[in-house]
């Protein structure tokens, strides 16, 4: 067992133990924050000087190569600005600050594992680490709101973990094995000849189906996006979504491979029905939040168009969109803390005239959301363009004309709120002010909505290559 392969998440969680001692004995809370994004380096360097490498660890249960190394950093990168954009926000956690950024870094460490996973019992470990985590951080506002909140997710992730167990259980009962690799050479080819196999994968799509919001799992939606803390919301909305995709991507492509006609159309069905119910309840929502919940719900679909897509062209389409909805998610997220700081209020209508009170925050929010329609030149825009035209190499032209026709009703809510920010009268005079460390933030996100839909090629090339060790 080679303990350096898993440095980067070692030292993640070492960084989160040593928030929580600092937290007992620093009076200027800010600087667990700073602390928190700076020792981020130390698993971002861990994971560079990995890079290129391909081995196993724990008996082949976790994997070393550029798929887990690429989401390694994605989830660094996702926690250090969700950490800028909270930096400003925490003060409502008064005595809970250390605990905060601690369970941010643990949240990440297993989301990195969860990638790393080539195994059915280490699958579960990673997802649970993650969860619990999350859990806690959706109630750590502490109001009824939040609490509210973080039960129901706790209740339902303890529903769509025995769900996804019984997939395991029934996967291990067929092919003998927990491991990825002799799962995929013990199961038959033909799904619809085999009934336990085809429940199995059906109760394995539930269980990850939980994780990344595709209907009909995605009743948490709203309710936890509502009342989770703001930068929670975002973190929960990219990056506990990519790392449901990621895993799913590990089993359904290692252990699942052989049947993989079978579930990609299963996926290109699901897509379909998500993308609709997400953007057609998304309409009449008056909380930006609730909104943009459904909207994550269709971002779900679009990506599960690179899972049906059984193909390169599709793995590295599913990948290169995490990446643009990271960027773009997060700065939609990131301007609403800055907002909702000062109004005290989720409301779409007390967004009215936010271009006069606090221009760049507007004109922040407003490119996030033309990138989440997919309008040019965003990161939106290419990320539908790659992922459609795998769809369309792949045959399936009508999950294509779907998700066209799913983009334009798209337009209506997000256009909406652009509307009410640049053409409303403002409530009031005041400016909105913002923390350096969120500017910081929403700068770093914005820019790459913008370099991305403008020069996306080399995060394509870097996609290609994270996902070329698939079959």
């Amino acid at each position: 067992m080679n303990v350096y392969l898993l440095s980067p998440a070692i030292s993640l969680c070492g960084l989160a133990i040593v928030v929580i001692l600092l937290d007992l004995f620093l009076k200027r809370k800010w600087i667990l924050g700073a602390v928190s994004v700076a020792g981020l380096i130390v698993p971002a360097a861990f994971t560079l000087a990995l890079w290129g490498r391909e081995e196993t660890s724990f008996n082949g249960m976790l994997a070393v190569d550029e798929f887990s190394l690429f989401f390694n950093l994605f989830f660094l990168v996702c926690a250090a600005l969700v950490i800028l954009a909270s930096m400003d926000y925490v003060s409502k956690f008064r005595a809970f600050q250390g605990e905060y950024y601690a369970l941010v870094l643990l949240a990440a460490t297993g989301m990195m594992l969860m990638a790393s996973t080539r195994e059915l019992i280490s699958v579960y470990v990673a997802l649970e680490l993650t969860g619990i985590s999350l859990y806690a951080l959706t109630g750590f506002l502490k109001d009824p709101k939040s609490s509210e909140a973080s039960l129901k997710y706790l209740l339902l992730g303890a529903v769509a973990s025995a769900v996804l167990l019984y997939g395991m259980a029934m996967v291990f009962g067929l092919s003998g094995s927990t491991h990825f690799k002799d799962i995929a050479a013990a199961i038959p080819g033909d799904v619809m000849g085999n009934p336990a196999l085809l429940m199995g994968m059906v109760l394995l799509v539930a269980g990850f189906g939980f994780k990344i919001a595709t209907v009909p799992f995605q009743m948490w939606v709203p309710d936890v996006y509502e009342g989770a803390p703001t930068p929670i919301t975002a973190y929960l909305s990219v990056a506990s979504k990519a790392a449901g995709f990621a895993v799913i991507l590990r089993v359904f492509y290692e252990a699942l491979g052989p049947v993989s006609l079978d579930w990609g159309m299963m996926f290109g069905v699901l897509a379909a029905i998500t993308m609709t119910l997400g953007n057609v309840v998304a309409i009449a929502q008056t909380n930006i939040k609730r909104m943009l919940g459904y909207s994550s719900i269709a971002q779900a679909g679009y990506l599960m168009i690179g899972l049906a897509a059984v193909s390169a062209l599709g793995r590295s389409g599913l990948v290169f969109f995490l990446i643009a909805y990271a960027f773009t998610n997060l700065g939609a997220f990131i301007a609403i803390i800055a907002i909702s700081n000062k109004t005290n209020s989720d409301l779409i209508s007390d967004y009215s005239g936010m271009a006069k009170r606090a221009p760049l925050l507007a004109l922040a929010l407003g490119l996030c959301l033309i990138s989440l329609i997919g309008i040019p030149p965003t990161a939106g825009f290419m990320a539908k363009i790659y992922i459609f035209n795998a769809a369309v190499d792949h045959d399936l032209m009508w999950l294509v004309i779907v998700a066209v026709v799913n983009t334009a009703i798209s337009a209506y809510y997000y256009l909406r709120v652009v509307r009410v920010m640049f053409l409303g009268a403002p409530l009031s005079e005041e400016a909105v002010p913002s923390s350096g460390a969120l500017r910081a933030a929403l700068s770093v996100a914005c820019i790459g909505v913008l370099l991305l839909g403008v020069y996306p090629w080399a995060l394509l090339k870097i996609a290609e290559t994270a996902v070329s060790m698939f079959p």
